[in-house]
C-alpha cells in the first residue's frame, strides 16, 4: 500500500537543521553521480554505443575486485586505475571477438560483459570477508552510507564524485572538437588527423572511471539507467550537443531532489527512485517535446493532412 503523504514530514522536515546532515549528502551525491553519468552517457548515445556503457558498467568489476584484494581498499586512485584497465580490456575484447569472427557487435558485447561480470562475482565470493564488498552492494550500491563525518567535513564519496564530474566536463570541453567530429563523421576525423580509435579507447577508459565513482553509491545496475536516461531526455529536447549536455545537468538535479523525497515517502531505495523520477521526466519529454514529442508530432501531422486535403479538394470560390 502507498503510505499517506505529509508535506511537512517528507519535504520540509528533511531539510531542518536536525536532519539536513543526512539529507544534503545523499541528495548531493545522487546529483553528482547522475550528472557525471548523464554527461558521458550523451557521448555514448550520439556514438550509438549505449549498450557498450552497459557492458563497461558490469565489466569493471574484476578490476575493482583485484585492486581491492591486493591493497585491501575500495577507495583511492588505484581502484580507478584497475577499473580503467578492466574497461580498456573489455573494449579490446569486444572488438577482437567481433572482427575475428562472424559474431555480431551486440552479441560480442553480451558475451564479454556477462562473462566479465560473472568472473567478478566469483572473485567476490572467494574474498571471504577480506574487504567489505558483497553482491547487493555491487548490484544496488548503498548511498545511505554517505554521511557527514563532522560539522565542517565533507564525505570522501562526495569529494571523489565532485572531482570526477568536474574532470568529465573539463575533458569533454578540452577535446570537444575531436569528440564531435569522430562521433558524427569518423571518415572526416581521419582525414583531418584525428585518431578516432584512440578517442574511442580513451572515452571507454574514462567511462570506467565514471562508473567506478558511482559504483559504491548506486551499484552496477542503477548506473546503467543513469548513463542513458538523462542523455535520452536531453536529446529529445534539442539537436545541439552542447545544449543537451547542459540540459542533462538540470535533469540530474531535478531527479536527485524529487527522487530523494519520493524515496522517503515510499520507503524505497534512493538511487532507484532517483532513476524512476528521471524516467518520468523522459516520458514527459517523449510525449510533449516540441519537435520530437509524440503529441506535437501527431498534431503537426494531422494539420498537414488537413492542409493537403484542402489543397487537393479546394472548395468553391
Amino acid at each position: 500500500m502507498i503510505p499517506d503523504f505529509h508535506w511537512h514530514e517528507f519535504w520540509t522536515l528533511p531539510w531542518s537543521s536536525r536532519e539536513v546532515g543526512t539529507t544534503l549528502p545523499i541528495v548531493v551525491q545522487s546529483f553528482l553521480v547522475c550528472a557525471a553519468c548523464g554527461w558521458i552517457g550523451i557521448l555514448l548515445i550520439i556514438r550509438k554505443m549505449a549498450l557498450v556503457g552497459d557492458a563497461i558498467s558490469h565489466s569493471v568489476l574484476p578490476g575493482i575486485v583485484i585492486v581491492a584484494l591486493i591493497f585491501q581498499s575500495l577507495t583511492g586512485p588505484l581502484v580507478m586505475v584497475g577499473a580503467m584497465i578492466a574497461g580498456f580490456v573489455t573494449t579490446l575484447l569486444i572488438e577482437w571477438v567481433h572482427k575475428s569472427s562472424r559474431v555480431k557487435p551486440d552479441a560480442a558485447i553480451g558475451i564479454i560483459f556477462v562473462s566479465m561480470f560473472a568472473l567478478g562475482v566469483i572473485m567476490i565470493s572467494q574474498m571471504k570477508g577480506s574487504v567489505h564488498l558483497d553482491a547487493d552492494c555491487v548490484l544496488f550500491g548503498d548511498i545511505s552510507e554517505v554521511a557527514m563525518p563532522g560539522p565542517h567535513a565533507i564525505p570522501p564519496q562526495i569529494v571523489q564524485s565532485f572531482f570526477v564530474l568536474i574532470l568529465t566536463i573539463a575533458l569533454t570541453l578540452l577535446f570537444y572538437k575531436e569528440i564531435v567530429v569522430s562521433s558524427f563523421d569518423p571518415t572526416l576525423a581521419t582525414s583531418v588527423g584525428i585518431k578516432s580509435r584512440w578517442v574511442h579507447y580513451l572515452s571507454m577508459a574514462w567511462l570506467s572511471v565514471v562508473v567506478v565513482s558511482a559504483f559504491e553509491s548506486v551499484g552496477s545496475v542503477i548506473v546503467v539507467a543513469m548513463l542513458i536516461i538523462p542523455g535520452a531526455f536531453s536529446l529529445l529536447l534539442t539537436n545541439r550537443l552542447w545544449k543537451a549536455l547542459v540540459i542533462s545537468i538540470f535533469h540530474s538535479a531535478i531527479s536527485a531532489v524529487i527522487g530523494y523525497h519520493f524515496a522517503l515517502w515510499l520507503n524505497t531505495n534512493a538511487p532507484a527512485t532517483v532513476v524512476t523520477v528521471g524516467l518520468g521526466l523522459f516520458i514527459l519529454a517523449w510525449f510533449f517535446s516540441p519537435r520530437q514529442g509524440i503529441i506535437p508530432v501527431w498534431l503537426a501531422r494531422t494539420e498537414l493532412i488537413k492542409d493537403l486535403r484542402r489543397f487537393e479538394n479546394p472548395g468553391p470560390n
